[in-house]
């Protein structure tokens, strides 16, 4: 476990709400992609955040802050990274990290921000030599809140066993041609549409997802009633709700 002090290389807006913000720290640590990192903002005070990065990167660590004025949970992480240029972290945490060991094709889940921690599996899963199928599906508001799309449908083209689906609510261009909705309302349907019913279809799968907490509740209930066991379905919210 790292306690120690994280100094600020690059705190960069993607877009009107995410942040990247890249730390180094005072020496390497080895984690497990999918896991998350505490920001000690006071005593009793950790705030989460989820690693967007690979252990292989060695000391620098990736996250994606979402952060507005009225969310002060996440504003006020974000408004010391960029006034003092460091902070106080704890990592690695969580229980809900990518196992690189099991044979299923992966399905990533993320609703907003929550990308950042499918981020991190999708990287370490297509770095492997042989590799399962992985679906990837990014639900947001608006297509301006997809800030890794061009790189994903890069990667898509570059790797035959990814399958990357944006998921918009509420698209801006009328001319949008990908998927519009709710992200689970996608998933449940393409996994219909491509077996004999989507609880055959989820079953294939172990899932990672991650989100707003009452998505992820939704998720679990959806999907246990679809028959997909326990232990195929992977999120640190899971643990909180």
């Amino acid at each position: 476990m790292y306690q120690g002090v994280a100094t600020v290389r690059r705190c960069e807006a993607v877009n009107s709400f995410v942040h990247i913000v890249e730390l180094v720290l005072e020496e390497a640590v080895d984690y497990i992609p999918g896991q998350y990192l505490m920001v000690n903002m006071g005593e009793g005070d950790q705030r989460p955040f989820s690693i967007a990065s690979i252990p292989a990167h060695g000391k620098e660590v990736t996250l994606h802050i979402g952060a507005s004025p009225d969310n002060p949970y996440a504003w006020e992480v974000l408004e010391r990274i960029q006034r003092e240029r460091a902070i106080s972290v704890s990592l690695p945490h969580g229980n809900a990290g990518y196992e690189p060991t099991r044979s299923r094709p992966l399905l990533l889940i993320a609703g907003g921000t929550g990308f950042s921690y499918a981020w991190s599996i999708l990287q370490a899963h297509l770095a492997r030599t042989e590799t399962q199928p992985v679906l990837l599906y990014w639900g947001v508001r608006e297509e301006a809140d997809l800030y890794y799309h061009e790189a994903l449908v890069e990667m898509a083209k570059r790797f035959a066993n990814l399958t990357y689906v944006p998921v918009v609510e509420r698209p801006q261009d009328e001319n949008w041609a990908d998927p519009r909705g709710k992200v689970l309302d996608v998933v449940i349907d393409d996994l219909s549409a491509t077996t004999s019913a989507a609880a055959e279809g989820m079953k294939a799968y172990d899932v990672y997802i991650a989100g707003r907490f009452d998505m992820v509740r939704v998720a679990r209930d959806q999907f246990t009633a679809l028959g997909l066991p326990k232990d195929q379905l992977f999120g640190d919210a899971l643990s909180f709700i």
